[in-house]
């Protein structure tokens, strides 16, 4: 990732649509289609600049962090995260059957394939019997833009493609529905006009402006019906998953 989306990523996740919104939705999403125990052991695979592990997250039980950035890892510190180690989703330094959750936001479109597979493998390791792993991952190839190229993203994904590795990896796709669908038409607009126009912006995509409370709200609306029936596309794909084994 761009080093300099880091401190952007930092100062925003506490205040951007985006974030806020994702964050419902990941909660209603484990809330109701997880059959969890009341405390768990938890990996944050990929845990960027900690937001989730340090809020959300730890609502749940106790929250270790990896990730392989040394600046990403600073700014989860800042945020008093402690459980923390320089890692790869692709070789994780941690004991097998360990974990009761694993997530993974937005970590295995940066990984070049057939290196996501890799990832999953290590996190089917690390979980126990019975545990349940969730992703978030960005959707679509064809709406590539000029942000994921600043945050390294290699691919994106359809719903489909998910589940098959999920199943080449030995879980049990339990639930995958899309997600953001009812801006999903601004984006694919703004992304395709980029891309037809070679428009290259240098402001960040998670700059706030006078969008931000309303594209919240739309955002969090949508978390009941991921969670539920699904929604039949978006710009993101959640994914809730379960190693085969005890409960």
């Amino acid at each position: 990732m761009d080093p300099r989306e880091y401190e952007i990523m930092y100062r925003a996740e506490t205040r951007h649509w985006w974030y806020l919104g994702m964050a419902v939705i990941t909660k209603t999403l484990l809330e109701r289609r997880a059959r969890l125990p009341r405390r768990l052991n938890i990996l944050d695979a990929g845990c960027g600049t900690g937001a989730a592990m340090t809020s959300y997250l730890a609502d749940y039980g106790d929250v270790t962090g990896v990730d392989l950035s040394p600046q990403a890892l600073n700014f989860s510190r800042e945020r008093h995260a402690s459980r923390l180690a320089r890692a790869s989703a692709l070789n994780l330094p941690l004991a097998s059957a360990s974990f009761d959750l694993v997530a993974s936001f937005d970590v295995l479109c940066s990984c070049p394939p057939p290196g996501e597979l890799q990832a999953l493998r290590e996190f089917h390791r690390a979980l126990k019997p019975g545990g349940w792993l969730i992703l978030r991952l960005p959707a679509y190839n064809w709406l590539r833009g000029r942000h994921d190229e600043r945050v390294h993203i290699r691919q994106r994904f359809t719903s489909g493609q998910i589940k098959s590795l999920l199943r080449q990896c030995g879980f049990i796709a339990e639930h995958l529905s899309y997600a953001n669908m009812l801006l999903f038409p601004l984006a694919a607009v703004k992304r395709t006009g980029e891309r037809l126009l070679k428009i290259h912006s240098e402001s960040s995509e998670l700059s706030i402006h006078w969008t931000n409370e309303w594209f919240r709200r739309i955002l969090t609306w949508e978390a009941p019906l991921v969670a539920g029936a699904g929604l039949p596309c978006g710009l993101s794909v959640f994914a809730l998953a379960r190693k085969p084994g005890a409960e």
